[in-house]
C-alpha cells in the first residue's frame, strides 16, 4: 500500500492487488468483506454503495481505458464531533475499482489515525484471503 497526493492536495492511500493475490474475485465479493469489516467495529457505521461506474457511464462521461467497475462503500468512524468543521471531512469512503487483471483500492486519509489504520489492515488483509 502506498500514500500519495492524488492532484498534488488530496492525501490519499492506494492498494493495487493482482486478482491473482486473493480470492475476492467479484467487485461486489469485495463490497461484502469490507461491509463485514465495517460491522464488526461497533464505532463504524455502514451508509450506502456508491456504484459510480454505472453513475459515471448514465451521464455519459469518460471513464478510464480498461475500468470494469468503480464503487465506494460510504461509512463513518465518527467517535466524536469535536467540532462543527470535522463534519466536511466526514464520512469515509472506499473506492473498490476492477481493472480487468486487479483492483485498485484507495481511501483518501482520514484527520483520526485509528480510522486509516483500520482501512489499511483491511486492505492488505485482502492478499492474505
Amino acid at each position: 500500500m502506498k500514500q500519495t497526493m492524488l492532484q498534488e492536495k488530496y492525501p490519499i492511500f492506494v492498494a493495487e492487488i493482482a486478482k491473482t493475490e486473493t480470492t475476492y474475485n467479484t467487485v461486489d465479493s469485495l463490497v461484502a468483506y469490507y461491509k463485514g469489516k465495517i460491522a464488526e467495529n461497533p464505532k463504524v457505521h455502514f451508509i450506502d454503495v456508491f456504484d459510480h461506474y454505472a453513475h459515471t457511464s448514465k451521464i455519459g462521461g469518460p471513464i478510464v481505458e480498461g475500468m470494469k467497475a468503480a464503487v465506494d462503500i460510504i461509512f463513518c468512524f465518527g467517535f466524536a464531533i469535536p467540532t462543527p468543521q470535522m463534519l466536511a471531512v466526514r464520512p469515509r469512503s472506499i473506492g473498490i475499482a476492477d481493472m480487468g487483471d486487479k483492483y485498485v483500492i484507495s481511501f483518501m486519509e482520514a484527520p483520526m489515525q485509528p480510522a486509516n489504520e483500520a482501512m489499511e489492515a483491511w486492505t492488505l488483509a485482502l492478499r492474505d484471503a
